[in-house]
């Protein structure tokens, strides 16, 4: 079997992907904002998460983690 046409289905492939994938700065969350306001953003969010996780671990006491054997 050969598979002569593998490269034209792939590079019609990768034009599809391309035409219908969006930047970061498209995508409907992040509509209007400048790179350093997601940075911003998305930073901040990250923080809230952290601070929620350690207050869950030490209400907790953890739960699933791997812990030392």
């Amino acid at each position: 079997m050969t598979r002569g046409n593998q490269r034209d289905l792939a590079r019609a492939k990768a034009m599809k992907k391309e035409k219908s994938g969006k930047s970061a700065s498209d995508q409907d969350g992040n509509k209007g904002l400048t790179l350093e306001q997601r940075k911003q953003r998305d930073a901040d969010r990250m923080r809230e998460k952290q601070l929620k996780k350690i207050q869950d671990k030490e209400a907790g006491g953890g739960g699933g983690g791997g812990g030392n054997k």
